[in-house]
């Protein structure tokens, strides 16, 4: 179950992934990576990714769905979020740090160069119970009416004391 003040999703299938994720919470709340299994979630995959974060902070696409190039303009599996990100740099590494020091989702909705991004980052434990992964749920939305009704801000403040990369 969602603590009171944990992001609940922007789109319908943000509040999927989210009720999805929170089903496969252990006892100590903690989400670990193999018990995300792709193919529960077949119909949202090519909006998915998985980033690994380092130690340092530093994001790497592990896994990339195909709709990810529209929003990067390439594909990124197997690169550092930093060397993909671009523009939306700043927001997508903000999000991956806030997912994993609070534990919990975070997401948002950004509008940038005319387009709707709707963002999602969910934590996820490796077999060492750290949280070092995260899965993300990106898309680009064609039309407003597609939002639930929540307020069009990010869940995580514009500036934080550490980046994912």
């Amino acid at each position: 179950m969602l603590r009171t003040g944990d992001f609940a999703g922007v789109t319908a299938p943000q509040r999927e992934l989210i009720a999805y994720w929170t089903a496969r919470r252990d006892a100590s709340g903690l989400v670990a990576r193999d018990a995300v299994d792709p193919g529960a979630l077949r119909a949202m995959l090519d909006s998915l990714s998985i980033v690994e974060v380092d130690e340092q902070g530093d994001g790497r696409f592990r896994i990339c769905g195909s709709r990810l190039r529209d929003i990067f303009g390439r594909e990124a599996r197997g690169m550092r979020v930093a060397d993909v990100a671009g523009v939306l740099g700043e927001t997508y590494a903000l999000g991956l740090s806030a997912a994993i020091d609070r534990g919990a989702p975070v997401g948002g909705l950004m509008e940038a160069s005319g387009r709707s991004h709707a963002w999602l980052r969910l934590p996820l434990a490796g077999p060492d119970r750290r949280l070092t992964q995260v899965l993300c749920h990106d898309e680009l939305l064609t039309s407003q009416r597609r939002l639930l009704n929540v307020p069009a801000t990010p869940s995580i403040p514009p500036s934080s004391p550490r980046f994912a990369a």
